[in-house]
């Protein structure tokens, strides 16, 4: 049995390899999954990709022509696959689920404290010699509003952790849990929310539904010197009203991990290329802005699970016929 990665990286290779203790022939590819290189996949049984590959209908129909049977997903997002195009072409669809809700909960903190505490800066400046502190004002974590927009695990890891920082805690998410409640959390509307937050962070998954609902409008309503933190899918958030909120002072400060159009840059060394992404380039101009290239998700605990999970996926398809975490 054969499966073929795209988009993968050395680290893809190093944790599948350790977990896959050869039950499967497994070809690791660097391109992404496109209409000029899914023919590469011929002969395997399973295809893995990544966040950035698309999976439209096309590409289905080509991954199964060359004789695709299951399509597994490294990540626990889906929006890349086209789910109604695989159902009507009977290709099962699985993911994972939860690797380490632990991993993405811990670097959403630390965006929120490098960008309070300007960690960043102070780094750079003490091994330039420069050792003023003037400009690197912070303020007390404890004591501060901050809105998290899904409580499922990761946005419930976040909590915990933000509780012990003496936070005040708002949740929204379409399915409150008592654990979250349990853990501080006090449940209100989205508009309550954004409205009375210090801090607003995102931990939910795109949908058609809440495609850029931080626009114009949502950042209109929120407190002016706001943070805004997602670490969640670039989508979420309407760039260029980011983009305005910045420049009037509305927002205070932004960490991304995730960005709209990453599927052009993230993943990639482009040190020595020019970047033609001029939303993204005016965004890195703002002194209060810190972007991460998608590196939530990379701890070794986390690493160790999406290759088992994924492994074990292809597995209870390909030899018994059972779906598992599917889409």
């Amino acid at each position: 049995m054969k499966i073929t990665f795209f988009s993968s990286k050395q680290y893809d290779h190093e944790f599948f390899e350790k977990q896959n203790q050869n039950r499967f022939s497994l070809q690791f590819l660097e391109v992404p999954l496109q209409a000029s290189t899914a023919v590469l996949a011929k002969g395997a049984d399973a295809v893995c990709i990544f966040v950035n590959d698309n999976a439209n209908a096309e590409l289905l129909e080509m991954l199964k022509g060359v004789g695709m049977k299951i399509l597994a997903l490294r990540c626990s997002g889906f929006n890349q696959v086209d789910v109604n195009a695989a159902k009507k072409l009977s290709i099962p669809v699985v993911r994972v689920p939860a690797y380490s809700p632990y991993a993405v909960a811990e670097h959403t903190v630390s965006l929120m404290m490098t960008l309070n505490r300007k960690t960043h800066k102070a780094y750079n400046r003490v091994r330039e010699g420069n050792f003023s502190i003037a400009g690197l004002t912070g303020f007390d974590m404890y004591g501060k509003t901050v809105g998290l927009i899904g409580l499922g695990k990761i946005g419930l890891c976040t909590a915990k952790i933000l509780a012990g920082f003496g936070c005040k805690l708002l949740g929204y998410d379409l399915f409150p849990s008592e654990e979250a409640k349990h853990a501080g959390v006090n449940f209100v509307d989205l508009d309550h929310l954004i409205a009375h937050a210090d801090i607003i962070s995102m931990h939910c998954p795109l949908t058609p539904e809440n495609y850029h609902f931080i626009n114009e409008a949502s950042i209109a309503n929120m407190k002016t010197g706001v943070m805004i933190i997602n670490t969640s899918r670039g989508k979420l958030v309407d760039t260029n009203a980011l983009t305005e909120g910045l420049k009037s002072r509305k927002i205070g400060f932004v960490g991304l991990d995730v960005y709209e159009e990453e599927a052009d840059l993230f993943f990639e060394d482009l040190s020595n290329e020019i970047i033609d992404d001029e939303v993204f380039m005016r965004l890195i101009t703002f002194p209060n802005v810190l972007i991460t290239s998608h590196q939530a998700f990379l701890t070794v605990e986390a690493l160790t699970n999406i290759a088992d999970t994924t492994l074990n996926n292809v597995e209870a398809y390909l030899q018994r016929g059972e779906i598992l975490n599917g889409v």
